[in-house]
């Protein structure tokens, strides 16, 4: 009955079904241990009409046309640039780091050939660059690491910088200009209607079934003829509609 069955519903999962359904005509079976498709990027609207990342902020960003022709297939697009003021002694700053947060930090005026050359100053050369910490330090030194890395990284990870491996923060830049944009990719925007309703779209072929609630190994060695029932109850077309 199916010609693959596809663990997980979340971007891999729910791209590569709706490539082979719709690009291949093969008939999918994709299964995700959670009550709801799109993996971390789920969403939903709360009571007020909200909608709500239940696993955190998604953004999406990207400088791959491809990547964005392909999804605009299954989505309208709201314009979106994200931006991040941090409070930092009484000052509401941007961050990433970048000139106007030099300047107003520490009341200066520098340029960006000088704001380079301050970073230069501050910093902490590291022998060999392992944690975040390291990262961090090595590029503005260890008063703006206090001011602005450590206690958030803390909270966001659970862990001291010192812990985390040096890929958490190394993706964070540190900018000599005035861009104030925490992405600086060629397409920034939301799905309009949420990243749920993306998945649904992109799950939505007569080649595609989804059962959610279900771990593949409890269905790896059923008949089709089970299975036939089984994901009948559980298609995404029917029982996500009211999300």
């Amino acid at each position: 009955m199916f010609d693959y069955l596809i663990v997980g519903a979340g971007f891999a999962g729910s791209v590569l079904a709706e490539r082979l359904a719709n690009g291949s005509d093969k008939k999918i079976l994709i299964c995700d241990k959670r009550p709801h498709i799109a993996g971390n990027a789920f969403d939903y609207y709360n009571d007020e009409g909200i909608l709500i990342h239940k696993y955190g902020p998604h953004i999406f960003h990207t400088n791959s046309q491809d990547v964005f022709e392909y999804l605009s297939r299954f989505t309208e697009w709201r314009e979106y640039q994200h931006r991040v003021l941090a409070s930092v002694d009484g000052m509401l700053l941007p961050i990433p780091i970048n000139l106007d947060t030099i300047n107003k930090l520490y009341g200066l005026n520098l340029t960006a050939f000088e704001v380079e050359e301050f970073f230069e100053s501050v910093a902490e050369k590291c022998d060999q660059v392992r944690t975040s910490e390291d990262v961090v330090v090595s590029k503005v030194g260890r008063e703006l690491y206090e001011k602005f890395f450590r206690n958030y990284t803390r909270k966001q990870w659970g862990l001291d910088p010192s812990e985390l491996d040096a890929s958490v923060t190394a993706r964070v830049p540190t900018r000599t200009n005035r861009d104030d944009r925490y992405f600086t990719d060629s397409y920034q925007a939301m799905p309009k209607h949420g990243f749920t309703r993306m998945f649904e779209k992109m799950l939505d072929s007569p080649n595609i079934k989804v059962l959610l609630n279900c771990d593949y190994r409890e269905i790896i060695n059923q008949s089709a003829s089970d299975l036939q029932v089984l994901q009948y109850g559980s298609n995404c077309c029917s029982s996500l509609n009211n999300l």
